[in-house]
C-alpha cells in the first residue's frame, strides 16, 4: 500500500481557510496594489494556491524527500559526475553569519574578509592547475567552458588572428561542442583509437591555420589518462592553437599532476564534483576557470586582487570579455570549495586522488568478468563497462541493469555514454565510499545479471513510479497538476 501522505498532492490536501501562518494586521499605511504595479501586471483573480496547515506542508515535503536518492542516503556511482559525499563541515562554514549574511552591493571596506577568502581561493586553484590567472565568476562547468572559449576568442581577435575551429575527441562531454558553437566557433570531432586514446593521425589531418582550441578531458570520460597529451599540446601549439582542459575529472589527478604542466592553456573546475560542493537540484553551481598568463588580461571582470594589506575587486581591465555572471559568482559554492581545500591541504588532496583511483580500480576488478571493460584492466577515477555481451546472451540491457539497481538501494551508473562504447555503463565510486559498499554493489550486480530478463525489463519494482514511457514523456510532457487529470501519476511524468 502506498504512503498517502507521501504521494497526496498539496492541492488535494487543501481545505478553504487553512493557513500555515497567521499574520497580524499591518500597522502602517498600505498603498493600493494598482499604485505599486502597472495594470497589466495585476491579475483579475487570486492565484489558485493550495490552502494547507503548516504540519501538512512539513509532512508533505519531508515524506517526498524520503523518495529521493542522494549522496547522504545512497551509494551514487554516477560516472562522469563525481557524486562524492558532501562534508557537512563545509556547509556549516558557508552558513556562518559573517559569510551568509553579506550582500553583493556592500562596499569593499565591509567585505574584506570575504575578498581575502576569494583571493586565497584563486591562488589555490592556480597552484593546483598550474595556470596562474583565475576567474571565479562562471556559474557552472559548462559556463566555465564557454567563458574560457570566449577568452580564447578575445585573445585571437586582439592578436589579429582569424581562428574559426574548435576540436575535441569523440568521447568528449556534450557540453564541449555546445560551448564551442555558442562562442562562435565551428566544431570538429577528432576520432579516438580502439584503446580510447586520441587518434594522432586524425588530429594531425584536422589541424590547420584555423585551429583555435583543442578541448580534451584528461583523464577522459572513459576513465583513462591519455599520456600523449604533451605531444598533442605541441602539435596544437605549433599551429598557433590553444589547449583547453575540461576539468570534470580533476578528482583523479589532484596533487599528482597539473594541467598547466602537461600543456593546457585553459581549464575549468567543477567545485560540486572535485571540491565537494552541493551537487544537482538545479544549482547554484560554480565553474572557476584558470588560464595561462598570456590569456589573463581577457578574463571576466571583476578579479579579486590584493592591494597592500587590502583586497579589492578589479574592474579596470581593458581587454576583458566583461561580466559573464552577475556580481562576482556564486560565492556560497566557492566558500565550500575553499573550506574543502583548507581541510585537506596539499597532502590530503593527493590522498583524495589516490583513493578515488584505488576505489575505481577495485570495483573494475570485481565486475569486469560479467561486465567487460573494453578499454582495459586499469582506469583512473572511473571506468566504462559494457552490457553488450549480456544483451546478446539474454536480452537484458544496460538500462535494465540500471533500473533494477534502484530496487536494491543503489543509484544507477551513467548509461549509454560515452557513445563510443555500446551498452555503456560508466561507473565512478569516488574516494568517499568504503570497501564494504563497493563489495555490496558488485554482489548486487552479480545477482541482477542472473535474473530473468522479463523481470529486469519491468524494473524498478519497489519504487513509487516504475519505468516511465520515456519517448512519451519527452514528446508529451505533463509539467503541472490540473484537476481534470486527477491525482494519478501519468506515464509521462
Amino acid at each position: 500500500m502506498r504512503n498517502l501522505k507521501t504521494t497526496t498532492l498539496l492541492f488535494e490536501l487543501s481545505k478553504p481557510g487553512r493557513r500555515a501562518a497567521s499574520l497580524p494586521a499591518c500597522d502602517v499605511p498600505v498603498p493600493a496594489v494598482n499604485e505599486l504595479l502597472p495594470k497589466d501586471a495585476i491579475s483579475d483573480q487570486l492565484p489558485p494556491l493550495p490552502e494547507v496547515a503548516e504540519p501538512e506542508v512539513v509532512r508533505h515535503f519531508t515524506n517526498l524527500s524520503t523518495l529521493n536518492m542522494s549522496v547522504d542516503t545512497h551509494f551514487y556511482p554516477l560516472g562522469s559526475c563525481t557524486m562524492k559525499y558532501n562534508s557537512k563541515r563545509n556547509e556549516r562554514m558557508a552558513a556562518l553569519p559573517g559569510i551568509a549574511d553579506l550582500h553583493p552591493l556592500q562596499s569593499e571596506d565591509t567585505i574584506q574578509g570575504l575578498l581575502q577568502l576569494l583571493y586565497d581561493l584563486q591562488q589555490m586553484l592556480a597552484e593546483i592547475s598550474g595556470l596562474p590567472a583565475v576567474s571565479l565568476q562562471p556559474a557552472a562547468g559548462a559556463h566555465g567552458e564557454l567563458a574560457a572559449l570566449m577568452v580564447a576568442a578575445a585573445y585571437f581577435r586582439h592578436q589579429k588572428m582569424s581562428r574559426t575551429k574548435v576540436l575535441a575527441p569523440d568521447s568528449a562531454h556534450g557540453t564541449n561542442p555546445a560551448s564551442a558553437r555558442m562562442a562562435g566557433f565551428d566544431f570538429v570531432t577528432v576520432k579516438s583509437r580502439g584503446d580510447g586514446m586520441v587518434n594522432l593521425e586524425d588530429l594531425a589531418a584536422k589541424l590547420d591555420d584555423q585551429i583555435a582550441v583543442f578541448m580534451i578531458t584528461n583523464p577522459s570520460t572513459l576513465g583513462l589518462f591519455d599520456q600523449q597529451v604533451p605531444r598533442i599540446a605541441r602539435m596544437v601549439h605549433d599551429r598557433g592553437g590553444l589547449i583547453y582542459l575540461d576539468g570534470a575529472n580533476m578528482n583523479a589527478i589532484l596533487g599528482i599532476t597539473r594541467p598547466g604542466d602537461f600543456g593546457a592553456d585553459m581549464m575549468h573546475y567543477n567545485p560540486h564534483k572535485t571540491f565537494s560542493g552541493p551537487h544537482g537540484g538545479g544549482g547554484p553551481g560554480a565553474g572557476p576557470i584558470c588560464v595561462a598568463d598570456k590569456l589573463g588580461p581577457y578574463l571576466p571582470t571583476p578579479i579579486v586582487e590584493r592591494d597592500g594589506d587590502r583586497h579589492r575587486l578589479a574592474f579596470d581591465r581593458p581587454l576583458s570579455i566583461g561580466r559573464v555572471r552577475s556580481f562576482f559568482g556564486n560565492v556560497g559554492v566557492l566558500v565550500r570549495a575553499y573550506c574543502y581545500l583548507r581541510t585537506h591541504g596539499p597532502d590530503g588532496l593527493k590522498s583524495v586522488a589516490e583513493n578515488a583511483v584505488l576505489n575505481a580500480n577495485y570495483l573494475l576488478s570485481r565486475v569486469k568478468h560479467i561486465l567487460p571493460v573494453p578499454q582495459g584492466d586499469r582506469c583512473m577515477h572511473e571506468f566504462v563497462a559494457t552490457a553488450a555481451p549480456l544483451k546478446k546472451k539474454t536480452g537484458a540491457t544496460a538500462m535494465d541493469l540500471a533500473k533494477r539497481l534502484l530496487d536494491f538501494g543503489f543509484h544507477a551508473p551513467t548509461v549509454y555514454f560515452p557513445l563510443t562504447v555500446p551498452e555503456a555503463m560508466m561507473i565512478e565510486p569516488t574516494e568517499t565510499e568504503s570497501k564494504e559498499t563497493l563489495d555490496a554493489f558488485a554482489e548486487t550486480l552479480f545477482r541482477i545479471t542472473e535474473e530473468s530478463p522479463d523481470l529486469l525489463h519491468q524494473a524498478p519494482h519497489s519504487t513509487l513510479i516504475s519505468r516511465p514511457d520515456e519517448v512519451r514523456a519527452a514528446r508529451q510532457p505533463i509539467l503541472k497538476w490540473t484537476a481534470d487529470r486527477g491525482a494519478g501519476v501519468s506515464p509521462a511524468t
